[in-house]
């Protein structure tokens, strides 16, 4: 099977799903060296789980960009997207859920005048 890709803010994931035991690795190390947080490898496995495919597929994938939980959602989707490719029968399930759809969600770029995105300088009357 080929690779998918998924994005999710900053960061872009490339996946490969093959038959295997359930073993997942993100950059060429185990998931829970790669992230810290428990959470994140729970997004990570959320469309094995609902899809009852957890011990059936190894899971590479590459990802760049972004911080730890962005990372997570893109390879998340590309995972999702994999098994779409694997069986089109989960679709229903896995849109269901939301993991199917990118979530275009982007930081806000900063403007004139501003300190950030939207927070001004504070106002002096005087």
């Amino acid at each position: 099977m080929g690779t998918i890709s998924g994005r999710r803010k900053e960061a872009t994931a490339v996946v490969k799903l093959t038959k295997g035991k359930g073993k997942v690795t993100v950059n060429k190390k185990n998931i829970d060296d790669y992230f810290g947080r428990d959470v994140a490898k729970m997004i990570v496995r959320q469309p094995l789980v609902l899809t009852k495919n957890d011990g059936l597929y190894d899971v590479e994938a590459k990802v760049q960009g972004g911080g730890s939980f962005g990372q997570a959602g893109a390879i998340r989707l590309a995972i999702s997207k994999a098994l779409l490719v694997e069986n089109p029968n989960l679709r229903t399930d896995l849109k269901k859920a939301g993991y199917l759809t990118r979530d275009s969600r982007v930081k806000e770029r900063k403007k004139v005048g501003l300190k950030k995105a939207r927070k001004s300088p504070q106002f002096s009357k005087r």
